[in-house]
């Protein structure tokens, strides 16, 4: 897909859509090209009414490939892509902010608090790092290179510059990248020895929420070490995924009975309010480290919050 001629607009990037037709793609059932932009949007979103379509062209800037406005009567390039703004409602502030632990001309590390999304997602498209980050810092190619889950929090890394960013990317594609987490869980029973590394086939099922472990040849590898205890019923670990599962480190801590405080999802998928913040997840993304592809230098960083403060 073409690079996106339009800027993001409050921090969102724009949304693409492609027109039926052209070589490469499996357009709708072969359905034929309409002769106008507008014949097409009436297809596209037969449900919006006709101001919401004409709005997607003025409010929304839509652009072709080049950069070039669109109006409604334009003809239809086959299998070309489009570009405008979407209109995005207003969203509920989350209450927590992020900070920053690095910065340089590349890259832009920042501490992800608990319960704000990493990237645009669902409900959360201005509550998220990327969009704040954007708006925040007038870095509007900020883009972050690897995920974390909005319930977990430390450090999330963001690219400056498209220019670079695939080989930064291709660092996390590829396992080249050295993770640490830490964990507030039930100290383990007696006997239980660490450091131990869990393995298992994880599966996510389409639509559930929930990951599960199944018979079959293991695709999940994590490491497990017990740091000490933080109370008597609550001890503090250190976790490394050696593979990059959803869920991978929850699901393996609740399989040896040892599931993370404050997870909303396992054992028991509480389908919690995203807006209560009051059981955090104890987990946090706390160090990161790879040698980067275009210096060749160690790079390590470390996350300043801490867990369980109050425990």
């Amino acid at each position: 897909m073409p690079r996106s001629p339009l800027p993001p607009r409050e921090g969102i990037s724009a949304t693409s859509l492609r027109a039926p037709g052209g070589k490469a793609t499996h357009d709708k059932n072969h359905l034929p090209v309409p002769e106008t932009i507008g014949a097409w949007l009436e297809d596209e979103f037969p449900e919006a009414t006709d101001d919401a379509r004409r709005s997607l062209l003025t409010t929304g800037d839509m652009r072709d490939e080049a950069g070039a406005p669109v109006v409604w009567g334009d003809p239809v390039v086959p299998g070309g892509f489009y570009f405008f703004h979407r209109p995005v409602p207003a969203e509920e502030r989350i209450p927590f902010e992020i900070s920053v632990v690095f910065e340089d001309e590349e890259l832009l590390v920042v501490d992800k608090p608990h319960f704000l999304a990493s990237t645009p997602n669902g409900r959360f498209v201005r509550e998220c790092v990327v969009t704040r980050a954007r708006t925040d810092f007038a870095q509007p190619d900020l883009v972050a290179i690897h995920r974390l889950d909005r319930v977990t929090a430390g450090l999330l890394i963001l690219s400056k510059r498209p220019e670079t960013r695939g080989r930064y990317q291709r660092l996390f594609q590829d396992r080249n990248v050295a993770k640490t987490y830490r964990a507030l869980a039930p100290t383990p029973p007696a006997g239980m020895e660490f450091p131990l590394v869990k393995e298992s086939r994880l599966v996510k099922p389409r639509g559930a929420r929930q990951v599960l472990e199944v018979e079959g040849e293991p695709n999940a590898f994590s490491r497990i070490g017990l740091l000490g205890e933080r109370t008597p019923t609550i001890g503090e670990y250190v976790l490394e995924p050696l593979t990059g599962r959803t869920h991978q480190l929850r699901v393996h801590m609740n399989s040896l009975g040892l599931p993370i405080l404050g997870d909303p999802v396992y054992p028991v998928d509480l389908a919690p309010d995203p807006y209560d913040f009051s059981s955090p997840l104890q987990l946090l993304a706390a160090s990161i480290g790879f040698d980067d592809p275009l210096t060749g230098r160690e790079r390590f960083f470390e996350s300043g919050l801490r867990l369980g403060e109050s425990i």
